[in-house]
């Protein structure tokens, strides 16, 4: 396992978020969550992590919240194995019960130009929940395109092309329990010899 973790890491540039920094950002996040819903008095929030870049996050972060709640997933695509949004959803995997006056988070792994984002909210405010509140692991406010808004966030990050706790490159570097920036040459094809 040592031998597999050196070889990922010879593939980042470097390391921005250690997995204790990201532990201990996590916990703090579900406590602002869960006081956020007790002050409401709401009870049981629908938490639904967008798969499959924040089931990571989902999971520590629910386990850290008081709460009555139920989860569902949602899976949609806008990225294909590019390193940017192209902003068309599609979903692959809808969430398998209604939210219709329900009180709705929406967890992310990443908030980028916003037009990901943006379209999920308005397919699921279009199905008339309560409240639709969003959590974000990461946050790169340099790239937004649309005015989309984040009522919990973990990171603002540089507008650097990152992987690892959820994030991906190809369906690759999820499992890493830190957030690392990926080196160039991994995702950028070179010349043709």
């Amino acid at each position: 396992m040592e031998k597999m973790q050196l070889l990922v890491k010879d593939e980042l540039e470097k390391i921005i978020l250690p997995q204790q920094i990201i532990k201990e950002r996590v916990q703090e996040l579900a406590g602002q969550i869960t006081e956020y819903y007790r002050m409401r008095k709401v009870a049981d929030p629908v938490v639904i992590g967008i798969l499959r870049g924040a089931i990571v996050f989902m999971s520590d972060l629910i386990r850290q919240m008081p709460l009555k709640l139920t989860i569902d997933v949602m899976a949609i695509s806008s990225y294909g194995n590019s390193t940017s949004s192209s902003g068309a959803v599609h979903i692959l995997k809808d969430i398998s019960e209604a939210i219709d006056g329900k009180h709705v988070l929406v967890v992310e792994d990443i908030v980028d130009t916003g037009l990901t984002l943006r379209s999920l909210l308005d397919i699921l405010w279009a199905r008339k929940p309560l409240s639709l509140t969003v959590c974000s692991l990461l946050n790169k406010p340099s790239r937004r395109q649309v005015v989309v808004g984040v009522d919990f966030c973990g990171f603002d990050i540089a507008d650097e092309f990152v992987v690892g706790y959820g994030l991906d490159y190809a369906g690759n570097y999820r499992h890493l329990p830190y957030i690392g920036v990926l080196k160039q040459e991994i995702y950028t094809p070179g010349p043709n010899l």
